[in-house]
């Protein structure tokens, strides 16, 4: 059997290389890119993976131009009001983490209703990362230590990193055993205190490329890791 793979990361990196390849808007390609994700979601459980986290949208993303900063938040809109039907027919508990004040309210009012809609969902858990920046969820964690310390509601000598992990965005989630990036080889600040000894794959590949069979190598190489933990 080897390692199982029960939560699997992924950067979704090259949608808009892989529209410019093609001659075709960049919003086609992010919608390549979403249209990729929705294949790739409901398979996963097959190989017995149980969350998976997709990098959608990053704090540093924010700098992009007006007109694309634009289009990919129609996207959000049409894709948080149309998940619905997909998520109920293939058990899919949605989640979100990020800094969410940064969108405007009716996205994360329609965030809030699926996350409400889906949350006895078992099959699968996909959590949606947007507006996220692994530096930001920490600062936001230390913001919320240092008020709970400030009120008396925490007491700093109990301070672990067990407890540290519970005011993250990802609290009650395990870490990803595996964090696969598209085309690029970085984690461009993404889920770095989760990931400190999750497994990395590089593929060479523009995420709208991104295909099951790539998915399946991924599983068979990491059953076969041995997994150190610094050991």
């Amino acid at each position: 059997m080897g390692n199982l793979l029960k939560h699997i990361a992924f950067v979704l990196d090259g949608n808009r290389r892989w529209a410019r390849e093609r001659n075709i808007p960049t919003m086609l390609g992010h919608r390549s890119g979403y249209d990729r994700v929705k294949k790739i979601t409901p398979v996963l459980p097959e190989y017995g993976i149980r969350y998976v986290t997709y990098y959608t949208l990053s704090i540093e993303n924010w700098k992009r131009s007006e007109e694309e900063i634009s289009n990919l938040m129609e996207l959000f809109r049409e894709a948080f009001s149309s998940l619905e039907d997909y998520a109920m027919r293939h058990g899919i508990c949605v989640k979100a983490i990020g800094n969410l004040g940064k969108l405007s309210p009716d996205i994360v009012k329609k965030i809030d209703h699926i996350t409400n809609l889906t949350r006895s969902n078992d099959r699968l858990t996909a959590i949606v990362a947007i507006s996220y920046g692994g530096r930001d969820e920490i600062i936001r964690a230390v913001k919320k230590v240092a008020h709970g310390v400030l009120v008396n509601e925490i007491d700093i000598g109990s301070l672990d990193e067990e407890m540290f992990a519970s005011y993250l965005d990802t609290s009650g989630i395990p870490y990803p055993d595996v964090v696969v990036r598209t085309s690029e080889k970085r984690l461009s600040n993404f889920l770095i205190w989760q990931s400190a000894y999750s497994e990395i794959f590089f593929v060479d590949k523009l995420w709208p490329d991104f295909d099951e069979e790539d998915l399946k190598n991924i599983v068979s190489e990491f059953s076969q890791k041995e997994r150190r933990y610094g050991k």
